[in-house]
């Protein structure tokens, strides 16, 4: 058994504090935890690997909490999300390995943060409200989720953001902005219920007991914090656009290209 000797509880809480706060905005969860470790200087081990994987299970409890009834109760929601989760399940179960070993350094993190920022500002210049023409989800045909699925698939790339690529390929396509970002949430759920159980099943042998104690940590604060940043971002949109990310996005990475890398 591979025991985890370079994290702790500090760690864990530490990571679960930015992940339930970066879980929904555009600004990727998955690559501020990877550029977190670094700063805490953390090893880049199997277990660390897996840690950033699960305690994003943390946050989707918070929507699965919020959200249970939207979810599970309403048909035509529900079998839309499945839809839109169809292309990231199938190329996350294909190229699982490829993206787990050769997606996750700092430097394509960094300059992903970069260019998806640079993205957003340019998108939200182009982009009018008059565009905004579908206000709900369970009107949504089947096509038009599934190629919100596509761009949601951009996020395997590390430091694109999953909640970010949705959210823009939602608005591109026409959807009420509060609409997607609520459509962004749901999606969260199939995808990183998907992406735990798959890491789980691939590597839980490796794991020891204080490895599972770390774990809840992470998982528990995560979800504490994640439920209030749903409830922010929600407000946030209703008088906002997202450049502002897209500003923070470029700032981050600069930071880490020119003082930390």
């Amino acid at each position: 058994m591979v025991k985890n000797k370079s994290m702790d509880i500090i760690h864990a809480v530490y990571l679960g504090i930015i992940e339930g706060v970066t879980e929904f905005l555009p600004i990727s969860s998955t690559g501020h935890l990877i550029l977190a470790s670094k700063i805490f200087q953390i090893p880049e081990t199997e277990f660390l690997k897996s840690f950033e994987i699960i305690i994003q299970t943390g946050a989707i409890l918070a929507v699965i909490a919020l959200y249970w009834r939207r979810l599970l109760l309403d048909r035509a929601v529900f079998l839309r999300v499945v839809v839109a989760f169809l292309p990231t399940g199938i190329l996350g179960l294909l190229l699982y390995k490829f993206i787990k070993i050769w997606l996750g350094s700092e430097s394509i993190v960094v300059w992903s943060l970069l260019l998806g920022g640079i993205a957003l500002i340019v998108f939200e210049r182009w982009h009018t409200t008059e565009r905004e023409i579908h206000t709900d989800i369970a009107s949504l045909s089947y096509k038009q989720v599934f190629l919100v699925g596509c761009f949601q698939s951009l996020a395997m790339i590390p430091g694109v953001s999953r909640s970010g690529a949705t959210i823009v390929g939602g608005l591109a396509l026409g959807f009420e902005r509060s609409m997607i970002v609520e459509f962004s949430f749901l999606l969260a759920v199939p995808t990183m219920l998907a992406a735990t159980g798959l890491d789980l099943l691939k590597n839980y042998k490796n794991f020891s007991g204080s490895d599972t104690g770390v774990l809840a940590v992470g998982f528990l604060v995560s979800f504490v914090v994640a439920w209030l940043s749903i409830k922010w971002l929600l407000s946030f949109v209703r008088n906002h656009t997202f450049t502002s990310f897209g500003v923070y996005r470029i700032v981050i990475a600069l930071v880490f290209l020119f003082f930390m890398m």
